[in-house]
Order: structure tokens, then sequence, then C-alpha cells
């Protein structure tokens, strides 16, 4: 009989459970779109006009919330009078969605971040019957915190437009937007005693400010203009608007309790920590102050901050802010997590009794040692169920959920990251993201509530961001095959068996990591300082590349108008590059070894003289691959020549140095031209020589001494002030062409 009570308790128990997590997930219903469905078809309207000129207006666009029961997002096509398309969708984002998914399956097109091909038919395909599109998640989750440094940090509006379009277009309906916070926390602060000078040992330059909002880095680059503050609080103003206008709900920044040290003179009794030092800086830029959650000042700050927020830029409940990113916090203690994460979700509530916590999971994955499940739960647990969102940021390739029950009841997002610090190089894992998002929905009592791409970089690698944003409107895996053999058809705008079997084989190589815990930072010889004792290792089968590389270079003639093809015909044959640089740099250390001076100078003079001269020349025949561009960007955002300067040093360290010293060298490494010649050829010259004068005079390699000279020449990059071209220099296809012909033989001969 006790027996029966008992399992009768634990049985109520457990619906009641059910039933909480239930009703807590139903409490983020009021995470929806705001914007009319009169402003949302206005905004896609626009949106078409924008993208298609006069074809926009064989489009008829309607936006009708009714459409969904159930908050998940529907678009429905049929063809309408004078062979025009007739779109109703559930949202601004939807209807989107649903055209670009006509655009692409009906008639060939394609829009990615190296160019759009839009060769519409005459008249539009007609539709027999409805063609709807929908998807089973709630969110589409975009943006890692980084890609704001990374990528986006010296956009203009036309740039973001162009941004916030192609979200619309992929589905995206839940974007980070993090531009413009650091005016705020500039008034909170200056309200709360603190002095300029204060602030301006706190906030980073521009293109680090990404770090400065996690707490690891704080100074370096800056100090950061008051002219900043107002063009980016300017920006984020329209940004806002224009993602609302399509029925998206923008992510807001919110309090972590980084403070400035300024705080410990103003707060003496304040429970304030100094943390240990980030990555491999040291104190002067990092070791960052933290508040105590549970100090009342944690309470006023982040109150005053979220209030200034919402106040300036509306609100849509749903809230970023990362605790203890790369960094160990002070107890491992259950109840001590518990209490930072609830402290933390009070000030968010304390201002919107509505808010929901949007968190990234990098912690669990970036340190496993402290992160053990107890840890797990309270950090988590420290927050009503339903009321976080985590975003479990690598799944595809190290997912938190399956290790953690589905983060122990939160809502989660299965997020791929593919990209680490905006490198260059062709990558992806398209078998995980293929099936993983399939297996987290399968997951027993899975919590998921979305799918997500959180690349710290953009503008790489579009095939693999077409791929993931479709999926997230998928009922089951594609055919990994067929998918990109229409890819191919859609991006160059007619069907070619070289070009489709070029695709095929890319899929099967490079864009096919299976590596477990793979990260995908580009680790080849050609973007590292040179040692002896260099990463050669890759993921994939080179023969089957190279043969993709002779197709694409066989169908170039008839495709070397189209400017998708162009893109991929420089990135193609860039890959090869970087891959035949490792096997010369085998070669090189190999005969240094072997003490043979003639191999030696033989390999070391092809790299340096030949093939990475060559290398910059492609990369700067194409307006996508030039460092001029990123130079050029920046120094637009100055209003003066000093900032002008600022900028263009901050937009030099952060894709070499990484910091004063090389802190993080190459992390944020770049294959374009100007840098190929000016910073990685320069410093494959110093160790070619070096390695030559070594054995001429018979002593010994000495890496430190190399180090030391070597820095110089990275130095000497960041501060030479030399203007890069901006526009492209060349003929793609000849210098392609010139370099498969004297190189393809090679590659070849490397694979016997």
């Amino acid at each position: 009989m006790i027996h029966c009570i008992r399992g009768a308790l634990f049985a109520l128990l457990f619906v009641t459970l059910l039933q909480s997590v239930c009703s807590d997930f139903q409490t983020l219903e009021h995470l929806r779109a705001k914007a009319s469905d009169k402003t949302q078809s206005r905004a896609v309207v626009d949106l078409l006009r924008r993208l298609l000129g006069n074809r926009s207006r064989d489009f008829i666009v309607s936006v009708n919330r009714t459409l969904s029961n159930d908050t998940l997002d529907v678009c429905e096509l049929r063809s309408a009078k004078n062979n025009k398309i007739l779109a109703v969708g559930s949202t601004g984002v939807a209807v989107a969605t649903g055209i670009y998914n006509y655009l692409k399956y009906f008639c060939n097109c394609h829009v990615s971040w190296s160019g759009d091909q839009l060769n519409i038919p005459q008249p539009l395909p007609p539709l027999t019957g409805v063609l709807r599109i929908n998807t089973p998640h709630r969110f589409r989750y975009y943006q890692n915190v980084c890609t704001q440094s990374y990528s986006s940090v010296w956009w203009d509006w036309p740039r973001w437009q162009r941004e916030i379009d192609w979200m619309a277009l992929n589905g995206v309906n839940l974007p980070l937007a993090f531009t413009g916070q650091e005016v705020l926390w500039q008034e909170v602060y200056l309200s709360l005693g603190l002095n300029q000078t204060e602030l301006d040992r706190f906030f980073t330059g521009p293109a680090f400010l990404a770090w400065n909002r996690m707490g690891n880095l704080f100074e370096w680059g800056g100090p950061l203009p008051q002219s900043w503050h107002v063009k980016q609080l300017y920006l984020q103003f329209k940004i806002l608007e224009r993602m609302r206008s399509f029925g998206m709900i923008p992510v807001l920044p919110a309090f972590s309790g980084i403070v400035p040290e300024g705080i410990t003179r103003l707060f003496p009794q304040a429970n304030v920590t100094k943390l240990s030092p980030w990555s491999h800086f040291n104190c002067t830029y990092s070791c960052a102050y933290v508040l105590d959650p549970r100090d009342p000042l944690f309470q006023r700050i982040g109150s005053l901050f979220l209030t200034q927020v919402i106040q300036e830029f509306g609100t849509d409940h749903i809230y970023n802010t990362d605790t203890f990113n790369e960094m160990v916090p002070a107890s491992s203690d259950p109840t001590y997590l518990a209490s930072i994460s609830r402290a933390v979700f009070n000030t968010m509530t304390s201002v919107d009794p509505q808010a929901i916590w949007l968190m990234q999971g990098w912690l669990f994955i970036s340190d496993p040692s402290f992160w053990k499940p107890d840890q797990v739960k309270a950090l988590l647990h420290g927050v009503p169920l339903g009321r976080m969102i985590v975003l479990d940021l690598f799944a595809e390739s190290m997912p938190v959920y399956s290790s953690t029950n589905s983060f122990y009841g939160q809502p989660f997002i299965w997020c791929m990251l593919h990209n680490f610090g905006g490198n260059s190089g062709l990558f992806g894992t398209v078998e995980s993201i293929n099936s993983g998002p399939f297996d987290a929905i399968r997951f027993p009592n899975s919590t998921l509530v979305g799918l997500g791409m959180t690349p710290e970089g953009i503008e790489q690698n579009p095939v693999v961001y077409e791929l993931m944003s479709e999926l997230a409107w998928r009922k089951e895996p594609v055919n990994l095959y067929k998918w990109v053999s229409l890819y191919a058809l859609r991006r160059y705008g007619s069907m070619d068996e070289n070009l489709t079997v070029a695709w095929q084989l890319l899929f099967h190589s490079v864009y096919n990591c299976t590596l477990p815990k793979y990260k995908n930072h580009n680790k080849s010889p050609l973007v590292h300082r040179p040692s002896l004792h260099m990463q050669t290792d890759i993921w994939y089968e080179p023969a089957d590349f190279y043969k993709a590389w002779k197709l694409l270079l066989e169908a170039a003639p008839g495709f070397v108008t189209q400017e998708t093809f162009r893109y991929d015909l420089v990135d193609v044959t860039r890959q090869a590059l970087q891959l035949l640089t490792t096997e010369f740099y085998k070669e090189i250390q190999s005969a240094f070894q072997a003490q043979k001076l003639p191999d030696l100078l033989t390999a070391g003079g092809v790299l340096v003289y030949d093939l990475l001269p060559e290398l910059d020349r492609l990369l700067s025949s194409n307006e996508h691959f030039l460092l001029g561009v990123w130079l050029e960007q920046a120094q637009s955002q100055g209003v003066d020549e000093h900032e002008a300067q600022l900028y263009d040093i901050n937009a030099r360290n952060q894709i070499t140095l990484w910091g004063p010293d090389g802190e993080i060298l190459d992390y944020a490494s770049k294959e374009w031209g100007g840098l190929v010649e000016d910073y990685y050829l320069q410093r494959w010259g110093l160790f070619v020589n070096t390695l030559v004068e070594c054995l001429d005079r018979g002593r010994p390699f000495k890496q430190d001494v190399f180090n030391q000279a070597v820095f110089q020449v990275e130095k000497g990059f960041v501060y030479n002030q030399r203007k890069y071209p901006s526009k492209p220099l060349g003929d793609t296809y000849e210098i392609a062409r010139r370099i498969f012909l004297k190189y393809y033989p090679y590659a070849l001969k490397r694979l016997k």
C-alpha cells in the first residue's frame, strides 16, 4: 500500500513538473513579431524591390498572422492572374523565406554574400495548387557575439540593410542586435560618478568590442571616440527598425557583472573580484573586475543599463548576456552558481517582468573540467524553467544537449558554429549539420525550440549557410548530393556536368569534415608564423579536391562572367595553393633537416618567389578578397585623420597580431590580396632566408631568435600605413588558369 502511495505521489510530482515545464515553455509565446501585418508586408515588398528591381512587381505579398495557429512560421504561395505569384505568410520573415524558396527551386536563383544569380524566367514559372513552406522550429537564431567584431564592425547602413535582407530570405527571426550599446554603458557609468579617463581605460577599440562586452579585454585598441558612440547609436536605431519591420525578434544586451576598475574607487565596499588574465594577455589589458551578482550594486547597475536599453531601443523581451565566458568562476559550489544566474535573471525581470535570458552555451564547451553536471545544472536551474534559452553553440561538432539531458529542462537552440575568427578556407561538416538537428528533435524529452547559425565570422563558405538555413524548414535530412547539384545550378544559373561533379566532389571532401570535435581554425602553415614544427594534417582527401579544381577550370570559359562563379574560382584556387603551400613547407622542412641546401633553395624559392606572389595576384583580382576593402571600411568610420588611423590599426591588428605582442597571433587570419604579399610572404621570406643562412654557416635554427625578428615584420605591417587597392586588379580567369597550368601537375605528383 505504501509503495502504491509512493508511486502515486511520484507520478503526481512528475506530472506537476511536466505541467510546470510545459507552462513555462508557453512563456516563450510572448516572443513574437510586434510590427503590424501591414508593416511586415511593406518590408517584404521593399526587400523584393531592392533585390529584383522591376521584377518585384511579379509578386503579390501579404502577411496574415492568423495563418499560423501555433507560433510556427508558414508561407503559402500560389499562382495568380497575369503570371503573378501570390505569397501569404504568418510573418514578413515567413513570406520572404517562402519567396526565396520559390526563387531557388522554381527559378534557379541564388542570393549570397559573394554575389547573386537572379536570371529570373519571364514569365514566372506557374505553381499548380498551393506551395506550402513551413518550419517545425519556433526560432531561427543568427550571429555570434564575436561576429560583431570579426565581420560587421565597420559596416555602414547599406551593408547592414543587405545583411538583414539576407536574414529575412533565409528565415532568420531571432537575430543578435548588439550594435551601439557602449554609449548606453557610458551614460550609466558617468551617472554613477566614473570619469571619462576611467571609461577610456575600460572600452577597447572597435575591432575588439566583442571581448570587451564579455569581460575578456579592456583598453586595447582604444580609446573609443565619442563620434563612434554617436554613429553606432544611429546605426542601431535603423537596424532594429528594419529587423522588427520583418517580424524579427532582436536580441538585446543585458548586464553580466563586468565593471570598470573605477567602480572600486566609487564603491570600495562593493564585492568586486579581479579575475585572472584571459587567453595569453596579462593584466595590462585583461583581468576583469567582476561584481558579485548578490551585491546590491549589481542589481542597481544592471537595472540602470536595461532601463536605458529599453528606453532607447524598445524591447522584444529577450536579452543576451554571458557569465564566465572563457573565465573560471570564483567557486564551483552549485549553490553559488545558482545564486549567480538567479541574480543576473532577477536584474532583467526587475526592469522587464517578461524577460527571457538567451545564453551562449560556449562556457560548457570551453571548460568541461569545471562545468560538471552539478555545476551546469545549478547555473541553469538558477533561472525558472522556460525563462532561459541556451544556445548549444557548437552543436555540429560538440553538442552539449545530449550530455545534459537537454540542458536539464531549459529550452535550447541547436546551433552550427562552423567558423572561428572569420578565417578564410573551405570547410564544412555537411553530414553532421544534415542529421544533427533531427537527432536533437528526436532526443528523449527534447527541449529544442529552434536552430541557429553562430559563426564567429561570416562572408565565407556560402554553401554551408544556405544548407543550414534551409534545414530549419525541412522535416527530414536532404539528399546531400542531389541538394548540392541543385545548388550548383542555382549559383551559376545553368546546368553544367563539370560543375555538378565538382560540387559533389567538394561535398565529399573539403566540406565533409567527420573528425570528432574538430574546430575550423585555418591551421594551414600559410597563415601561421613559420617554424619547423607546423601542423600539416588535413581532414579531407586532396585527390578529390584537386579533381574539383580541374573541373571548375574546365568550365570557366562559359561561366566566368558570373560574379558567383568568379568568386568560387578564386576560392577553390586559393584553397589549392593553400594545400600546395603545405607541400612546399614539408619540402623546406625535410631539406633543412637533411642539410640539403640546393633542395631548400628550390622549394623555398618556388614558395616565396612564385606561389605566394601568384596567390596575392589571384586574390587581388576579386573584390571579395581585398585587404583594401577591410581597411577602407575601417578608415571611413573616422571623422578625422586621427580616428581613421586608430581604426586602421584596429583593423590590421585584429587580423594579424591580435594584441600588442601577438597574444592571439593569427587567430583571425585572412587570405586577402595585399595581406598575402605584405604579411604572410614577408614572414615566409624571412624564414627561408634564415634557414639558408643557418645551413650556410652550420648553425642551428633558433625559434626564439626568429620569433623576435619576425615580430618586427608583423608589427611593421600593422603600423605601415600603406594604402591597399579596394578595387580588383587583373583578369581572374587568366591568373587562375596560369596557376593551374603551373601547379596542377605538381599537385598530382605529390599525391603519388
